[in-house]
């Protein structure tokens, strides 16, 4: 048994970083420390002022861990690996998880290539991004080899020059076919030397040179090459024209500025390579309720920087962030070089850190509109029904329904919603082994039994990881009186206490009301409530229905009907939609059975010598 106060006094004077523990022994914090004995102690002493966050997580804390370590810094390093690996309940969490390409020169070749790459390599190759998009760089790289006719082939050249014909980028004049000696090494590094400079944003060299082309190809009336040199005139002003942000330093920065309610954050970046704007992203954290901006854009950097593979020389913030001197040395070591966290006051810097600063804030209320729509899907229809049958507190309802062909080969479907959403890892198939014939009752007696024993048992063996295990709040009944008595007889007969509401039908099949406590109730057809208890419904059936007709894919369903000789699939089918069971079918005699569009004379009175046979 971990005591808690005994080990509070084990603790070391020394930086580090530590784990707080939950009920379930799941990770639920991570904080680092320059006294681990100092700030470990402070979460357990009721006269300090630690808000309700912290409160409320102190709560919940079965035991901690601590890791010592020689530095703050190591410690602030440890923690961002610990924070994205566990991702705790209780740390402010960046939602994102993304990698950015880059375009790589492999000028370390004595034939360079050009190619996307997804991180940054320390093999003397030149690396020019992060981009935001895939398709933009996809779209440079193809322009680029079109500019430049430089080659996409993996051969090693010199090696292999002359091995192998050139292939199609030759003939199509996108390749200059260095790997058949038509292009010497220094005339393929003047090419490369002009990539580089492409990409460096030298983009008037290369336009004055297609315009000049495109002009002689014109006048020589070669009016062909003319269109392809306009054609690539008007790419590289495409690209030229997305750099609208330009910066006479020409330096790499990240422009990072957040917007902020009371339960989220974004953080906006934008992407300066340079001196010139190449991308943006915007990137959603979960909050607890009480961070500041500056504790929020540290965790951000923290999370964020801990992962991606280029780091600029400079970041420029709205504020100053939490341990920013520490966050400075940290950034500096993971580089290289030195790295500095700036707050500009004004001047064209301030303008773009309000820039990313309104982004970030547009994208927060245009989430927000989004999230309170589909809130009022999910946990506000939620509410309408605890409002409607007078109960508190729903988060899990579970609906069943029962799936049969005319009675032959029953199965029993079981979904699942928590907070008004599908939890589909808990769905659960039946196929009925009691009952033969089209029962829907006592079918649906065998699957809320075996559901419900199963369950108990479950529970008493002390395991969490069934979803049997959890009990529902209340049960969903497809259909009225006579299905919610039978889940009630169950549930009693099992000594378990769980409301049952059924849904009831009109004459067309569509819900009308809920039947709650033997009294039916109205619900209005426009709320959201009863639109969720229409989704509950349809999902509950359409899964009964998916998992019959896998059976039968399979060949697992076999009907009588499949033993009469000379009725193949679409009589079977005549049969069923004509008849309510097999009871019906036996009682027809050869006339009635005549009737049906697939049968004759002989198929009719082939099915009534089966049920009728001849002693």
């Amino acid at each position: 048994m971990f005591d808690i106060q005994e080990e509070l006094k084990k603790l070391p004077g020394k930086p580090g970083v530590y784990l707080m523990h939950g009920e379930k022994d799941e990770i639920i914090y991570v904080g680092k420390a320059i006294s681990l004995k100092n700030r470990v102690r402070q979460y357990f002493q009721s006269s300090r002022n630690k808000g309700p966050k912290i409160e409320q997580m102190v709560t919940h804390i079965t035991r901690f861990e601590y890791i010592i370590t020689d530095s703050e810094l190591e410690a602030l390093v440890l923690e961002c690996n610990l924070i994205k690996e566990h991702r705790p309940k209780y740390n402010t969490m960046l939602m994102d998880d993304k990698s950015y390409p880059f375009i790589k020169v492999t000028v370390q070749e004595p034939f360079p290539r050009i190619m996307m790459a997804r991180q940054m390599k320390k093999d003397k190759a030149k690396y020019f991004g992060p981009y935001t998009s895939v398709g933009a760089v996809r779209d440079t790289i193809e322009l680029i080899r079109k500019l430049y006719k430089i080659r996409s082939c993996n051969r090693r050249l010199p090696r292999d020059i002359g091995l192998e014909r050139p292939c199609l980028n030759y003939h199509i004049h996108q390749c200059g076919a260095p790997c058949q000696g038509y292009v010497d090494q220094q005339e393929y590094r003047e090419s490369i030397d002009q990539v580089l400079q492409f990409l460096n944003g030298n983009y008037d060299l290369i336009l004055g040179d297609l315009q000049r082309k495109m002009e002689e190809a014109s006048e020589a009336m070669e009016y062909e090459r003319a269109i392809e040199y306009r054609d690539l005139l008007q790419s590289v002003q495409k690209i030229a024209q997305k750099q609208k942000i330009t910066d006479t330093a020409g330096d790499d920065r990240d422009i990072v500025a957040m917007a902020k309610d009371l339960e989220d954050a974004v953080v906006q970046v934008f992407f300066v390579r340079n001196g010139r704007l190449i991308g943006r992203d915007h990137f959603f954290l979960r909050l607890t309720g009480e961070e500041t901006k500056s504790e929020i854009l540290s965790s951000f950097i923290k999370q964020f920087y801990a992962g991606t593979p280029y780091l600029p020389a400079e970041l420029m913030m709205q504020e100053e962030p939490g341990d920013m001197e520490l966050l400075e040395e940290w950034l500096t070591e993971k580089r290289g070089h030195k790295v500095h966290i700036r707050v500009p006051k004004k001047g064209s810097k301030e303008k773009l850190v309000e820039l990313a600063q309104r982004n970030a804030a547009l994208i927060l209320t245009k989430d927000k509109e989004r999230l309170k729509r589909e809130e009022g899907r999910t946990i506000g229809a939620v509410k309408e029904i605890e409002n409607l049958l007078g109960m508190k507190e729903i988060v899990r309802m579970e609906a069943y329904d029962i799936s049969n062909i005319s009675g032959y080969a029953s199965v029993g479907s079981m979904v699942v919603y928590e907070k008004g959403r599908p939890k589909r890892s808990d769905y659960r198939k039946f196929r009925i082994k009691s009952v033969q014939g089209p029962d829907d009752y006592a079918s649906m007696e065998e699957v809320l039994t075996r559901r419900f024993e199963h369950g108990r048992r479950e529970r008493e063996e002390g395991s969490m990881e069934n979803s049997f295990t959890a009990f529902p709040d209340l049960i969903l009944m497809d259909g009225g009186r006579g299905q919610v008595n039978i889940a009630l007889e169950v549930l009693d007969k099992l000594r378990i206490h769980i409301p049952v509401c059924g849904m009831v039908k009109d004459d067309n099949h569509r819900t009308r009301g809920l039947y709650y406590n033997n009294v039916e109730i109205p619900i209005d057809r426009n709320s959201e409530g009863f639109k969720l208890i229409t989704r509950i419904q349809d999902e509950a059936h359409r899964f009964a229905i998916e998992y019959h007709r896998k059976l039968r894919g399979q060949g697992q369903v076999h009907s009588v009907l499949d033993d009469i000789p000379g009725i193949g699939p679409a009589r079977r089918k005549d049969l069923m939609r004509r008849f309510p069971g097999l009871e019906a079918i036996r009682n027809a005699d050869v006339e009635t059975l005549k009737e049906l569009p697939s049968m004759n004379e002989a198929a009719a009175e082939s099915v009534y010598n089966f049920f009728h046979p001849k002693v």
